[in-house]
């Protein structure tokens, strides 16, 4: 029977490239690679799109194989999103890091005009965590331990 072997990366749509770029690597990650344009049968068949174009950034996690592609479409135009949406909605709705220093973590993205969608929650004594809404409606989930 056929299996699932790892999870390779997780993949968002931007509007604004640089921005949702210049976010993700505020928190940390690193730039692992830059394709500028990629179009063509390839990117047609698997999108189910016809001539579409695309520019793509990956990004690593520091230390780990895990990675976030974001991409931005040139053509088609991309839809309108829901930058708004809020935990309820239906879809995928954050991405979850776990940070040595929440607040300082918070204050830093506050100063670069993102604030919490909440606020600092604390779980059992464990867990210290937040909602951060970043560029283009992105909930990123950042957790602290506390033991």
């Amino acid at each position: 029977m056929p299996r699932i072997l790892k999870l390779d990366h997780v993949g968002i749509t931007v509007a604004d490239l640089e921005t949702a770029t210049d976010f993700f690597l505020g928190l940390g990650l690193e730039v692992a690679g830059r394709h500028d344009g990629l179009e063509g049968e390839f990117l047609d068949t698997v999108c189910g799109l016809h001539n579409a174009h695309t520019r793509i950034v990956m990004l690593n996690v520091p230390g780990t194989e895990q990675q976030i592609e974001l991409s931005s479409f040139i053509r088609p135009g991309h839809g309108p999103g829901q930058p708004e949406a809020m935990a309820t909605e239906v879809g995928l709705r954050s991405l979850a890091f776990v940070v040595d220093d929440l607040p300082a973590l918070v204050d830093q993205l506050r100063s670069a005009g993102y604030g919490l969608v909440g606020g600092i929650g604390e779980y059992e004594g464990v867990w210290r965590m937040a909602y951060v809404r970043g560029p283009e409606g992105i909930i990123v989930a950042l957790a602290q331990r506390l033991d």
